[in-house]
């Protein structure tokens, strides 16, 4: 039976070394959307035996970036499945077993090469213009030289014996591929201190969990010969059911200058989303766009829509460019289309955060259903948000004008406007958007001739505290009147001269 026939099971094995990436993550989604799309099995594996770098706080963060994003996963650490345990540091027994059958098979052997003398070698192929690699020093050792390493304490690596055939695969993204045979050397598989290397633990957990389709990133492409020799090596020990996955090679995600996207890049880090308020579906949407699309027309579109119309082999084989630009601009649309109480829940906790918002209350309730909608089709992030309602959640003697934005609108020569509208406010019987508007015209634009921008912009900061804020003559009503005239005379004061 073929990879084919056999239900879809594909993979996400991120090493716990960082914070999320989201080249990583794109990885994440179009392994879910195979899945998903298939009626397959979305595995979550945690490939965590490098103890030197690997940290409980990234595995958190990885189990918290895929929930966030809403790829949830069949069979993997907290929800469990057949093949437990899901953290590779778990399964170190399962790798020394077949490490000790891969030897006994003839298909490693004990390298006793010390890092200077596999330096010398480095420098030599250099000097010799030919690839650098491992030359094989150890692969016929003698039994009198192996003896001789051992009586002298010599610590080894465990190397693969790499087959000397060429490699052919039909890649689900960019088709058929060639590796001649010779280029890639015999690889470490196993430290001299014994732990298993990822060389060995990714293929076999592949096989014993039955994995039937792997898409990685295009940087694992040259490493593929390797990983099908130790697949063939697998089956012919015992280990797994004789069949070998199909391998597709995502797109470089590629950053500015078209370099490769660095964890290194702000943009890179999930991190940054997160705590700027982008939205899920905004990031997962944007995700989607690096190598593949719904339609040649279309850039929003839902994960579900995303599952419906998922197929590996129309992924795009060239590097796709990450634009933060187009990013934040697809996540302002998804904004537009919350419903207000959806888009009210999602501002909530980073309001909290801030300490603008203790409990809500039904005065905050309200407050907010009439002031959010204002926001909504003005900000890209949730961020943006938080940001411009600040000014009614805060209290009037936390209250603060943005420096650069008062050192340009609130100055003397801006004073006589502030002490006109404030007047014309303070005479006002109705305290509504209409009412407010017909007053401050009125007084600023028709009484002192001043252009709207003139007569707006210095009310504005001072009751907002930004030159960017919601409608001016709206955000005054929802202020209230004492707020908003308690603003303006704080505004007078610190105008006086």
């Amino acid at each position: 039976m073929s990879p084919d026939q056999r239900p879809v099971r594909v993979r996400f094995c991120p090493s716990p070394t960082g914070n999320p990436h989201v080249g990583m993550l794109r990885t994440a989604l179009f392994n879910w959307a195979y899945a998903r799309h298939t009626g397959g099995t979305f595995i979550f594996r945690i490939e965590d035996t490098d103890s030197a770098r690997d940290s409980e706080e990234s595995y958190q963060a990885l189990v918290d970036a895929l929930r966030w994003l809403h790829l949830d996963w069949d069979e993997g650490p907290v929800v469990g499945g057949q093949h437990e345990p899901y953290r590779q540091s778990l399964r170190m027994d399962i790798y020394a077993d077949v490490a000790s059958k891969l030897r006994d098979a003839g298909f490693t052997y004990d390298c006793y090469c010390t890092p200077e003398e596999l330096e010398a070698s480095r420098e030599r192929a250099k000097a010799e213009k030919r690839p650098p690699g491992y030359e094989g020093t150890c692969r016929n050792l003698t039994a009198e030289q192996i003896a001789k390493h051992q009586a002298a304490g010599r610590p080894f690596v465990v190397r693969f014996k790499m087959v000397q055939h060429d490699t052919r695969w039909d890649d689900l993204v960019r088709g058929e591929i060639t590796f001649p045979a010779g280029p890639v050397p015999d690889y470490v598989i196993v430290r001299a201190n014994g732990e298993p290397l990822y060389t060995l633990v990714n293929p076999v957990d592949d096989i014993l969990m039955g994995v039937t389709h792997v898409l990685r990133g295009e940087d694992l492409l040259s490493s593929t010969p390797r990983q099908l020799a130790m697949y063939e090596a697998l089956n012919t020990i015992g280990v797994g059911d004789g069949h070998l996955p199909e391998l597709g090679h995502l797109p470089y995600v590629m950053g500015e200058g078209n370099k490769k996207l660095s964890k290194r890049d702000p943009e890179a880090s999930l991190s940054m989303y997160v705590e700027q308020g982008y939205l899920p579906e905004g990031l997962t949407n944007y995700l989607a766009l690096l190598g593949w699309s719904l339609s040649e027309d279309r850039d929003r579109f839902s994960l579900q829509e995303m599952v419906d119309a998922f197929d590996i082999r129309r992924v795009n084989p060239s590097p796709a460019r990450f634009d933060l630009k187009k990013c934040t601009a697809l996540n302002a649309d998804w904004i537009r289309t919350l419903e207000l109480g959806d888009l009210i829940a999602r501002l909530l906790p980073m309001l909290q955060r801030q300490g603008l918002l203790a409990d809500e209350d039904q005065a905050t309730r309200s407050m907010l259903e009439k002031a959010v909608p204002l926001v909504q089709e003005r900000i890209e992030t949730l961020g943006q948000g938080v940001t411009m309602l600040r000014f009614l959640l805060i209290d009037d003697e936390q209250f603060s004008v943005d420096p650069d934005d008062g050192a340009k609108l609130l100055t003397a020569e801006t004073r006589p406007t502030l002490a006109a509208a404030r007047e014309s406010l303070a005479d006002l019987r109705t305290w509504d958007t209409a009412s407010i508007e017909s007053a401050l015209r009125a007084t600023l634009v028709e009484g002192l001739g001043l252009k709207p921008k003139n007569a707006f912009g210095p009310v504005r900061v001072a009751v907002t505290g930004r030159r960017v804020s919601p409608p001016l003559f709206e955000s005054l009503e929802i202020l209230g009147r004492e707020r908003s005239l308690r603003r303006l005379d704080q505004a007078l004061m610190a105008t006086a001269t």
